[in-house]
């Protein structure tokens, strides 16, 4: 509990640690609300200062907090006049009946993505040594446990491996969940009109992403731009950390890459153990054919030759190789050969492994089919002009370069003029943005695909 004199000494530390404008401006007229073991709840004048405080001045109110309790508590700021009513300490054990939520509880588990069938070589190795001492010992090593690399290479295999294993090896409670997921259920709080209904609603989140042992959040990076989410989750991580619960985490790129999240959440995604997870390599990509051909009935036809040929042209992700190996099914399924040799191989893919944008990694081939389609030059795509008919191109081409090749954001930025790979990142983001908001942009990027 924060008692009226560490109150006191909370302000005049922060006074002297603040210059007297910033003081006077932010933290004047706030007011301590309530607290308890876990939450102190602080009333703000105006919106404004729910949102400097919040993402200015967060690190330096939870470090002063802690620096005069030794605790370290989630800090929620809420508007002078919309004041919710009082709750007791431990609100969500008392409003809600977690007897009867555990049983709706679901993991969220897809129970084929096991240790057993990921395939293991040199590119992925860590990452899956990494991964399976979490799941042997949650909340005692590596947490959070931070997995990035490009999509199609395993990263969500195995945070399902690691939910499976602990589920079939323990008591604990594990819940898996897209980044999508949990934002949609933390905005499903302030759409739901009726307050008493949002205040249970709000339980109930709360219920289903903090009163768990394991908790696997997947494509962190799709919480940009939503700072509200990205509180919400910043709070949700320190309550688990703070009761040694396992956090893991998985992203397209590196915490150091991921400029357009808040900072305290970067700093606590380094927190544990980032790990990278590599394209395979042509001895991985051989192993995972082998793997995938379990599945269909004429793996026993392909000879060693037709495989590794098909290895050798697809040097992408997981992905690329299951379109190939789905392509190659569709051809034997026509023609019905007695042996897939290395000849029937080519023959059957002549095509597609000419055309496959997954295959074709060539950052070349992407800027001349954007170039083509907005009726420029690769020239001026590649040039320091700013003007919008050039830069939303541009911007384009190197998101495509990103989700369709395997290369990283500071190479991207050498073949477009030598540009910053925070230029690519922000290109990246922009792209993936507009596309939830703008049906005619899949069109385009679907018809710039086509002419890959």
């Amino acid at each position: 509990m924060i008692t009226d004199d560490i109150w006191k000494n909370f302000l005049q530390l922060i006074s002297n640690e603040t210059n007297p404008v910033s003081y006077a401006t932010w933290f004047a007229n706030i007011k301590l609300l309530s607290s308890n073991n876990e939450k102190i709840v602080i009333e703000v004048p105006e919106e404004i200062h729910m949102q400097i405080l919040g993402n200015n001045y967060y690190d330096l109110i939870e470090k002063t907090f802690n620096t005069l309790t030794g605790k370290i508590y989630d800090i929620e700021f809420v508007l002078k006049g919309k004041i919710p009513p009082a709750v007791p300490d431990n609100v969500i054990e008392e409003v809600v009946d977690l007897q009867e939520f555990d049983q709706k509880f679901s993991p969220n588990l897809d129970s084929r993505m096991t240790f057993d069938n990921f395939v293991v070589g040199d590119t992925n190795r860590f990452a899956k040594t990494a991964a399976l001492a979490v799941a042997e010992a949650p909340g005692k090593i590596y947490n959070p446990l931070f997995i990035y690399g490009r999509s199609g290479l395993g990263k969500t295999h195995l945070m399902h491996a690691i939910g499976n294993y602990i589920v079939e090896n323990s008591n604990l409670k594990v819940l898996y969940a897209p980044s999508e997921e949990f934002r949609d259920d933390f905005t499903g709080i302030a759409n739901t009109k009726d307050y008493e209904n949002s205040f249970d609603y709000a339980n109930n989140f709360k219920n289903k992403y903090r009163n768990v042992d394991v908790l696997m959040i997947d494509d962190i990076q799709l919480l940009v731009g939503a700072d509200k989410t990205q509180t919400e989750f910043f709070n949700t991580f320190n309550d688990l950390q703070r009761r040694n619960k396992q956090i893991i985490i998985s992203s397209d790129r590196s915490p150091d890459d991921l400029k357009v999240l808040q900072e305290r959440l970067r700093s606590r995604f380094t927190m544990g153990l980032p790990v990278d997870i590599f394209p395979p390599d042509f001895e991985l990509r051989c192993l995972i054919l082998k793997d995938k051909l379990k599945n269909f009935s004429f793996a026993d036809k392909v000879t060693e030759e037709a495989i590794e040929y098909i290895a050798s042209n697809c040097d992408g992700d997981v992905r690329a190789l299951e379109g190939t190996l789905n392509r190659l099914a569709a051809m034997v399924a026509m023609n019905v050969p007695g042996k897939i040799t290395l000849e029937v191989a080519i023959d059957y893919l002549k095509d597609y492994v000419n055309k496959n944008p997954y295959i074709n990694n060539q950052i070349s081939s992407v800027q001349k089919a954007v170039a083509d389609y907005y009726k420029i030059t690769v020239d001026i795509l590649k040039s320091k002009k700013r003007s919008a008919n050039i830069a939303y191109p541009r911007q384009i081409a190197m998101y495509l370069c990103r989700v369709l090749t395997d290369e990283s954001f500071p190479r991207i930025g050498l073949e477009f003029g030598n540009r910053d790979h925070t230029t690519v990142i922000y290109a990246c983001d922009k792209i993936e943005h507009d596309l939830k908001e703008n049906s005619q942009l899949k069109e385009i990027l679907n018809e710039i695909k086509e002419k890959l």
